[in-house]
């Protein structure tokens, strides 16, 4: 793989796992320092440690991003860790099938709340104390990680964290597009993570279904017929953290193999 990256330095919440994890090692490949930023200080090791001891440096902060004051340490010690930041990567949030679907009468504005602090604020906390460093700098690159569930009803919290997450992005691209930093929002579809055997056994046993019937429908919803990985979503943000990604800026990017039936025009 090219190390487009070379010498570049990332910053990567939610980098403890699934997508934020391959991100992380994407990013790692093609010659970037990474700092892996989550909660649980023993994942973020475990995580580090797969990583070896070749090639560019990799960090870990610890950290919650519903906290302000705690995403502000935690950018200052990832740039200390790694001599500054080029690339952020915001993917720290709840799974979509973690969020409990209500009809609106019996809608609970708790997780609603908790969904915008972690993910929408989260995001926007560690844009907030990124940036400074980009505008010194005159370079970066912002990748938000969003969902496909912001064309999808059935979920309201899932659905206005993601697109509220699209706003947030737009919002960073046009103020700092001028400082030659670019900040886009990828929406994954479904996408295979380590977690995905357990997700597609859940789905059978509350639908009386089997694994293999489960799999099958999720694919034939898709105009690829297949499922995405999660290093398929890494390569996308790899591309769009290099020079050459340059040319999207405030782009939302549907990253699902395609919905399958439907004609999106904007």
């Amino acid at each position: 793989m090219p190390a487009e990256l070379k010498g570049k330095r990332a910053l990567v919440s939610g980098g403890s796992r699934g997508i934020g994890l391959r991100i992380a090692h994407a990013l790692h490949a093609q010659g970037s320092a990474v700092a892996l930023l989550a909660r649980d200080a023993g994942q973020l090791e475990r995580a580090a440690r797969a990583f070896g001891e070749e090639g560019p440096a990799v960090r870990t902060v610890v950290a919650d991003v519903r906290s302000s004051e705690a995403v502000e340490a935690a950018v200052a010690e990832a740039v200390e860790g790694l001599g500054g930041i080029d690339i952020l990567v915001n993917a720290a949030a709840a799974p979509a099938d973690r969020i409990v679907n209500r009809p609106i009468a019996e809608f609970d504005e708790a997780s609603l709340r908790e969904e915008l602090e972690t993910k929408t604020l989260g995001y926007l906390r560690t844009a907030k104390f990124v940036a400074p460093h980009f505008i010194a700098q005159r370079w970066g690159r912002i990748i938000n990680i969003g969902g496909q569930s912001v064309r999808q009803t059935g979920s309201i919290a899932a659905t206005v964290r993601n697109a509220a997450i699209s706003a947030l992005t737009k919002n960073l691209a046009d103020e700092l597009g001028p400082f030659s930093v670019t900040a886009n929002v990828v929406h994954p579809g479904f996408t295979v993570t380590e977690r995905t055997p357990d997700v597609l056994e859940e789905i059978a046993a509350r639908t009386n279904s089997t694994v293999e019937a489960v799999r099958a429908r999720i694919e034939a919803a898709t105009s690829s017929r297949k499922l995405n990985t999660a290093d398929d979503i890494a390569a996308l943000v790899a591309f769009l953290a290099s020079e050459r990604g340059g040319v999207m800026n405030g782009e939302a990017l549907h990253a699902g193999g395609g919905v399958a039936g439907s004609i999106f025009a904007y």
